[in-house]
């Protein structure tokens, strides 16, 4: 919303957000039954479920929750690991005129309560427990006061209770379907299709609020563009919590008609079996995925010869790394992007023949009916080449942070420019160059340090296997860099040699003034650094 209260308008002209043959996600699924038929959408373990029962379960979910009261614009949390029973909660709270929350499933109750409550949550779809997280135990340990109603989805299958998605299901009746089918006819683009919190690498979450419209729209144009096809078989490891889990994931894979194979973990054994067995075509993930497949022998990674497709990034991937995957294991299309929760999770992609340095050092251009600009200070726009902050606009941009107007005002002009904190550069061919967040720039001395750069130039030592380099305050300097240092297996340095080894490789004033040799880095459950939980951290 915008400090006025009103949800934020871009201009008519960027709003046009038909470009689809359907406007909501539930009506993507209605034609999708009807396109694809029989046509596997999901496979989990042994539940396959074809596109006709996609079609089928939401109609019966939807007319599930109307008739348990759920009513237009209310909000569902969903809390639970990737899995088929999730994509049909999601479209079922969203054929019923409802949107989702997802929550983190590394949430720990604090986390989890404060985003129940912001968001004043009615409905929780959740696990009974997830890995070494008890749920039903965390959420008893605070009070939710806006929470009616629990419905669990038990991790062990065979589990019956009362209070589970399948007893849900059945206690719907036959009226249902009908209900959920009325309802799917009156939903719109307009509607809020979810409530996204921020992952918090820079602190408290805020409620990122998007519609159908948009969402269809931005992730049709996804598929497009990097090369999904009708028929692919899509592992999804990316969490559904996140927008390359959820929208570049499942709900992409159901606009461009491909199987969903939802991936709860990672173990690269049993992914690799997968995607020998399924004969996996699209297989995105970060670079530590590819780089952990790479460091099996070659006889013992198995058929990997049907990926086509791999979307990566998230953090620096070295072009050895883009060779490697293409040439070793064969993947045709290596591509990365850019974007941010903010808009729908898409901003920028790279294309197919872009070869690895591109791909290594860009994450990109915009994708079709997006502008982006790199602006100085004072929000001119700077020259090709010159770094600024990157800030874009269309038809993707969010409606506003939930019930936060001064947030949204913040972050998103008059004009309809979102401000995405982000540090980079603009090349010629309109490709993005991100170096740095703007909110992790520090200044050495009066010279602008950007962390990304510094990090960069430090992954260039093969002893280092992950760093975060962050600004400290110093008297003298005003701030400086302190960099924290994760060994690969058997490599042993000092602080002191880390500090040597940086003034080799770069000016002065960008050398960390402390190091700190630690065994993990603070990340979030897509592997981003948390810099701001090092910035808490206390030193030593």
């Amino acid at each position: 919303m915008t400090a006025s209260g009103r949800w934020h308008s871009l201009p008519a002209t960027l709003m046009n957000l038909k470009q689809t043959p359907f406007e909501t996600i539930p009506h993507a699924v209605m034609a999708g039954a009807q396109r694809y038929g029989t046509q596997e959408a999901i496979v989990d373990g042994e539940l396959r479920i074809d596109y006709i029962t996609l079609r089928d379960l939401m109609l019966r979910g939807a007319g599930a929750f109307i008739a348990d009261g759920l009513k237009p614009g209310d909000r569902v949390a969903i809390w639970a690991p990737n899995s088929a029973n999730y994509i049909v909660t999601a479209l079922s709270v969203q054929a019923a005129g409802a949107c989702i929350v997802p929550l983190n499933t590394r949430f720990k109750s604090g986390e989890a309560h404060y985003i129940l409550n912001k968001s004043r949550v009615r409905y929780i779809v959740m696990a009974d427990r997830f890995l070494d997280a008890d749920y039903e135990a965390m959420l008893d340990e605070g009070d939710l006061p806006h929470l009616e109603r629990r419905i669990i989805i038990p991790q062990d299958r065979s589990t019956s209770r009362p209070d589970s998605w399948d007893a849900f299901m059945a206690n719907a009746g036959p009226a249902a379907r009908d209900l959920g089918s009325a309802s799917v006819a009156a939903l719109t683009g307009d509607a809020v299709s979810d409530i996204m919190f921020t992952s918090g690498t820079t602190g408290d979450p805020k409620g990122v609020v998007t519609t159908h419209a948009q969402n269809v729209r931005v992730h049709g144009e996804f598929g497009r563009t990097v090369g999904m096809r009708e028929g692919d078989r899509y592992l999804v490891l990316y969490p559904f919590f996140h927008c390359a889990g959820y929208k570049a994931g499942w709900l992409g894979s159901i606009l461009i008609g491909a199987t969903i194979y939802p991936e709860s973990v990672l173990d690269v054994s049993s992914l690799t079996r997968k995607v020998e067995s399924e004969k996996i075509t699209c297989l995105p993930g970060p670079p530590t995925l590819f780089q952990s497949i790479l460091a099996v022998p070659r006889e013992q990674r198995g058929d990997l010869s049907s990926v086509r497709l791999s979307i990566t990034g998230s953090t620096v991937v070295p072009p050895a790394l883009i060779y490697r995957m293409r040439e070793e294991l064969g993947i045709e299309r290596v591509l990365t992007g850019y974007g941010l929760t903010e808009t729908c999770g898409t901003v920028a992609l790279s294309e197919a023949d872009d070869t690895p340095e591109t791909v290594s050092q860009s994450c990109g251009h915009a994708i079709a009916g997006m502008e982006v600009r790199c602006v100085d200070e004072a929000g001119n726009v700077l020259p090709i080449g010159e770094t600024g902050e990157f800030v874009v606009r269309g038809y993707n941009v969010m409606k506003g942070y939930f019930e936060d107007p001064v947030a949204t005002a913040e972050a998103i002009d008059a004009d309809g420019w979102l401000h995405t904190g982000d540090i980079g550069i603009l090349d010629e061919r309109g490709y993005l160059r991100i170096t740095d967040r703007k909110k992790y720039m520090f200044i050495v001395g009066g010279f602008n340090c950007y962390p990304a750069e510094i990090e960069k130039i430090m992954l260039g030592n093969p002893a280092y296997a992950q760093l975060a380099v962050i600004g400290v305050p110093d008297e003298r300097m005003g701030e400086v860099g302190k960099a924290y240092v994760v060994l690969r297996g058997g490599e042993k340095t000092t602080p002191e040699a880390v500090i040597a080894w940086c003034r080799e490789k770069m000016a002065n004033y960008k050398v960390p003034r402390s190091v700190e040799i630690v065994s993990e880095l603070p990340t979030n459950a897509t592997g981003k650094v948390q810099k701001f939980r090092l910035k808490n951290a206390p030193t030593g």
